[in-house]
């Protein structure tokens, strides 16, 4: 039967005095990773047939950028096995270089040896370019001594002319391919350049990490040992799907996951963690916020230190010193110094992202991850919504309808914010964002215009006069009707928004004229000041008319921006 191994946490670095012997070499595979915002924890896993005894463990050939202090070792084994402290130390070796910028070296050396042989092959034919040009205009010239005599019939001009024009064109013809050929030769050759100067590709040395441990009796040790890495990110994104015949939302989230750690990460166990390690748990302390009285100088020049100084007292003082360059020159360094201290926060354990959870998705089956920054999109799973079609018009901005999905979250997992294609009845139709969603949280999605509800707007009235006997004011009175027509099979529900001129100024006042507007607003919806918004449901072939009318009044002597 296994057993979990007990296991000292400390980690240190190498000291030339720790002993190494019964050293056994560990070779290892990445078998998971868990990828965060900003970085990423990768587990290596090893099985090794231990005898009985003291042994140290060394994993070899692990990349710079990993963070020492998250090393951990973790194993079981059928007989009694004791871990001691997770040691590591760097090595410096050129022949240590990462297995995958060897690789990309060598496709490049491949590259521009074919390079070489198209411009081998591309000075032949500009070679041949220039001898048949030659002996055209010699031919026909013939004062070139070095050519020899050509004695053509004239029956024989005209398929000589068509010799060399044949040659010619299949010449220059093979002469441009080459150059497409090389164009995109250096296309690629950039790429792997770029690929063999990227992070970590360049990596001539490497941590050792050695665990010493103590086993009862031979036996089987499966060992994994994790550590941080940065150069990894993960970022959600979803398909909005919506079916209008069954006004069903799916929504489907992945997630796009890039790495550049200098190792790939192949057919792994891959989790997708809303933690921020790098991020603290806790704030700073708050200092005093003081405030003084600014004194201008009345005669120009340096304010008197004496009159500024009286009333600060304490730290502050060195301060104003500062700001009068009347300070010892240690003077800056204490008061940045102080500043620091008040500012520093404490980063221990694992913060969380957004909405006071952390998530962790792990993608089911092994997944795959190479380390050039190739975004790789992974299935998470699907959202359970509660969806509601709707037609939105805004008759200001434009008379088409807007089909949208008002739809509610369900279940107990959250929605994260990111990018979203939208898909209506299967065709592609934009994008779009969505926030931070809780479960039972409504938002509404837009999937494009609908052709099937006929909007038209039309202005009824447009006046501007004054009134008053004594204080006369600016009078701007507007009216409007926006005739909307369901044309589908079956009914919608319409939403129509409007905004009022709403002024900054109390002077300025707007009023609704409830005769002249359609009944059934909300006011300020949204809490937008000024916006009205009616919802209504329209039968097929159905019609409606939603009116509105507004007065705005001001002052008569002053002037209105924005109406």
């Amino acid at each position: 039967m296994s057993r979990l191994l007990a296991f000292s946490l400390c980690v240190f670095s190498l000291t030339p005095s720790l002993a190494l012997a019964d050293k056994i070499d560990a070779t290892s595979t990445i078998t998971a990773a868990t990828v965060y915002s900003d970085r990423a924890t990768i587990t290596r896993q090893a099985v090794l047939d231990i005898p009985a005894g003291s042994h140290t463990i060394s994993f070899a050939g692990l990349p710079t950028t990993l963070f020492p202090d998250s090393l951990r070792a973790d194993g079981s084994a059928a007989a009694s096995v004791k871990f001691g402290a997770v040691v590591y130390k760097q090595t410096m070796a050129a022949q240590l270089a990462a297995p995958r910028a060897q690789e990309l070296q060598t496709a490049l050396e491949a590259l521009e040896d074919q390079r070489m042989l198209l411009n081998v092959e591309k000075r032949a034919l500009t070679a041949k370019i220039g001898f048949l040009g030659n002996v055209g205009t010699q031919a026909g010239l013939r004062t070139n001594e070095e050519i020899a005599e050509i004695n053509l019939k004239p029956e024989q001009w005209s398929g000589a002319a068509q010799s060399i024009y044949s040659g010619m064109l299949e010449t220059m013809t093979a002469d441009a391919q080459l150059d497409i050929k090389l164009r995109e030769l250096d296309r690629q050759i950039q790429k792997a350049k770029a690929d063999i100067n990227a992070p970590n590709n360049n990596q001539y040395s490497s941590y050792d990490v050695s665990i010493p441990l103590e086993s009862s009796s031979a036996t089987r040790l499966t060992l994994d040992l994790s550590y941080q890495v940065p150069n990894a990110s993960w970022r959600p994104i979803y398909d909005a799907r919506l079916n209008t015949e069954t006004s069903k939302l799916e929504l489907i989230q992945y997630g796009s996951v890039r790495q550049t750690t200098g190792e790939d990460w192949s057919n792994v166990k891959l989790s997708l963690s809303t933690a921020q390690p790098q991020r603290g748990t806790s704030l700073p302390d708050l200092t005093p916020y003081w405030v003084n009285i600014f004194e201008p100088s009345l005669g120009g020049g340096n304010r008197n230190f004496n009159d500024v100084a009286q009333n600060i007292t304490g730290s502050s003082l060195n301060k104003v010193r500062m700001s009068m360059n009347e300070a010892p020159a240690a003077a800056p360094m204490m008061a940045m110094s102080d500043q620091r201290a008040e500012q520093a926060v404490e980063f221990q354990t694992a913060s969380i992202e957004t909405g006071g959870f952390v998530s962790e998705y792990k993608i089911p089956g092994p997944a795959s991850v190479v380390a050039d920054g190739t975004e790789t999109k992974l299935m998470v799973g699907n959202f359970t919504t509660e969806s509601t079609p709707q037609v939105h018009i805004k008759p200001q901005l434009s008379t088409d309808a807007f089909l949208v999905s008002k739809s509610k979250l369900k279940g107990e997992s959250p929605v994260l914010p990111g990018q979203v294609s939208l898909f209506r009845d299967g065709a592609y139709v934009g994008q779009s964002n969505i926030p931070l969603l809780r479960p039972d949280e409504e938002h509404v999605l837009f999937f494009g215009t609908d052709d099937q509800v006929s909007v038209k707007r039309k202005v009824l009235k447009d006046q501007k006069s004054d009134a008053g006997m004594i204080v006369r004011e600016n009078i701007q009175e507007r009216q409007f009707i926006t005739e909307i027509q369901n044309l589908h099979t079956k009914p919608v529900q319409i939403v129509v928004k409007e905004t009022l001129p709403t002024g900054r100024n109390e002077k300025i006042r707007t009023e609704i004229l409830k005769e002249q507007t359609t009944a059934g607003y909300e006011e300020d919806s949204a809490n937008i000041k000024g916006l009205l918004r009616w919802e209504f449901p329209l039968e097929p072939k159905a019609k409606k008319d939603v009116k509105l009318g507004w007065k705005v009044t001001w002052p008569k002597d002053t002037n209105l921006s924005g109406l």
